[in-house]
């Protein structure tokens, strides 16, 4: 074969058949994906559902539902945290093209159309669409609704903590510093005295004194890895039997969870509530939770809700309980029952069924910084994200992986499996060759002898 030369300028044609243009290997996964929807009619499904947010005749046309959230579930599935880099993915993939049902021909949505199109929507229209995705799972059997675990983690925000600014003067963090150090006699400050005046300065990251004024939702919070940011609180409830996120909240940063696990717990009940499958009872009678969850107010709400509650108990020491009588039954039943075998079975199981989800949604499937501001453009992103983790669960029950990188490793892990089941093979042959070969047993002068020496 002869050496080929890459020339620098080509002369396009005017006109490309489209029977001559190359089309690419395409995903499997993205196939099989595009046929479930199908199969589903989820297109005609959510067009219905967002009908009232188009114009019936005036306008140009606009982008199908089915493709701004097909693009959304892109993001979880290629790991991508921005819709720009969402739409850059799909407007160079030949692969993600066709999962939206675009030729070669046409212009994918860039990211402000995704932007016009998410204002447009409400978050009730987002959380209709992760309600149908939880249909999907339930008449798979993927969704029992009886145990139920809720965990919350933090998404870095979109917004740098040097931009805050005080709440009742509006100044900076730089200008607030000079203020004070110029009240406590330094006449011309210098960066020394400024980081030695805010260093020994005692709640000098109160979120009551302090706001962001590009994105008020967030909140001054420490991170999982120990720094300090504004950041967001992300809280989900899945089941413990089959590992579905069954709800997610979005809520500010520095709002504790015993505070927080109200609204979790309410919106598992109503989108358990609106699932409805023959045979399939979804209601919550189990909650696990860590210790941050612990407090006499939780359990006994809980318990007053009849659902038993699995909630790890700090070290508090000897307690009083006058004048509760409720909260104590609630926490020593719930103390009887973490110590019991189930109880160690289902708090062993969190880190493998609320945790994998965290690194499923937010460290490979991109989302632990929001490109987005406000709690409701989040919430937005996020239900659609972790619908998307939800029908990854769903492809691995169909066709044994969850996402397209997995379906690669499969065919990686299959090729290595036969090619070592041809060398097993080649091996077997050789040694059954060995076996079958004759031999010949030679006795020295000395009396030793050497049984099995090959003929030659």
């Amino acid at each position: 074969m002869a050496l080929g030369r890459r020339r620098s300028e080509r002369e396009q044609p005017l006109w490309v058949a489209s029977s001559d243009i190359v089309p690419g290997p395409g995903s499997p996964f993205y196939h099989r994906l595009n046929a479930m929807l199908r199969e589903a009619n989820f297109d005609s499904w959510v067009e219905e559902r967002c009908a009232a947010f188009y114009a019936q005749k005036t306008g140009r046309p606009g982008i199908a539902p089915g493709v701004y959230f097909r693009m959304l579930m892109i993001g979880y599935l290629e790991g991508i945290d921005s819709e720009r880099g969402i739409a850059w993915r799909c407007a160079d993939s030949l692969t993600l093209r066709d999962f939206l049902g675009y030729d070669l021909t046409q212009t994918t949505p860039d990211h402000s159309t995704l932007s016009v199109i998410r204002s447009r929507m409400d978050v009730q229209t987002h959380q209709d669409v992760f309600g149908w995705i939880l249909q999907r799972l339930a008449e798979r059997g993927l969704i029992k609704g009886q145990t139920i675990g809720i965990d919350a983690t933090t998404l870095e925000a979109n917004a740098a903590l040097r931009s805050i600014v005080r709440r009742d003067s509006g100044e900076a963090y730089a200008q607030y510093l000079e203020r004070l150090a110029k009240e406590s006699g330094i006449a011309t400050p210098t960066r020394e005295d400024l980081a030695r005046l805010d260093r020994e300065r005692p709640r000098k990251g109160s979120n009551d004194d302090w706001r962001s004024p590009h994105d008020p939702d967030a909140k001054i919070t420490k991170m999982k890895d120990g720094r300090t940011h504004l950041a967001h609180k992300a809280e989900h409830a899945v089941d413990m039997e089959t590992g579905a996120t069954v709800a997610v909240t979005v809520q500010p940063a520095d709002r504790g969870d015993t505070t927080s696990i109200g609204e979790t717990l309410r919106e598992a009940m109503e989108n358990l509530d609106e699932v409805r499958v023959e045979g399939c009872a979804c209601r919550i009678r189990e909650a696990v939770t860590d210790k941050g969850y612990h407090s006499n107010d939780v359990v006994r709400d809980l318990s007053e809700m009849g659902i038993r509650s699995y909630v790890s108990e700090p070290d508090r020491g000897r307690r009083r309980w006058k004048d509760k009588a409720a909260e104590r039954a609630a926490v020593y039943a719930n103390r009887r029952r973490i110590r019991g075998s189930r109880g160690k079975r289902l708090l062993r199981s969190r880190g493998e069924l609320l945790e994998r989800p965290f690194a499923h949604c937010y460290e490979t499937g991109g989302m632990r910084r929001t490109h987005l501001r406000g709690h409701v453009n989040i919430l937005k992103r996020l239900l659609i994200h972790v619908g998307a983790c939800n029908l990854g669960l769903l492809m691995r029950r169909l066709v044994g992986v969850g996402t397209p990188r997995a379906w690669q490793d499969l065919a990686a892990h299959i090729q290595d499996a036969v090619a070592a089941r041809q060398r097993h093979r080649s091996a077997r042959l050789r040694c059954a060759n060995v076996l079958r070969t004759p031999c010949s047993t030679a006795i020295d002068w000395s009396g030793n002898a050497n049984p099995f020496r090959l003929a030659a």
